[in-house]
């Protein structure tokens, strides 16, 4: 496929924002598919040992997807998957400790 050759700054951005995304959405179906969505995300800001559960699968799979272009040296898409992934790690952690 030729898209998965692309090496785009701009593209690396759009993975690393889209694939924990699904990760999310996973893990939901997986693990709280007895409850709603909405219950699902009330109980994600009530329980801070949930966050960090949750942010280790959907990082994850940034850490494969950025190894997977780093490998294929598509090196600006690689650096777009881990500024997002850089942006979701401090994100996830300011959230658990500050709120």
């Amino acid at each position: 496929m030729e898209i998965l050759k692309k090496d785009n700054f701009v593209y690396g951005v759009f993975l690393g924002l889209i694939v924990p995304v699904f990760s999310f959405y996973g893990y939901y179906l997986w693990k709280f598919s007895l409850y709603s969505f909405s219950d699902f995300l009330h109980a994600l800001q009530g329980n801070k040992q949930l966050v960090t559960a949750l942010t280790i699968p959907c990082l994850l799979l940034n850490i494969v997807l950025f190894t997977f272009h780093i490998n294929g040296q598509r090196d600006k898409t690689a650096k777009g998957i881990f500024t997002v992934t850089l942006i979701y790690a401090v994100s996830a952690l300011l959230f658990k400790f500050f709120s």
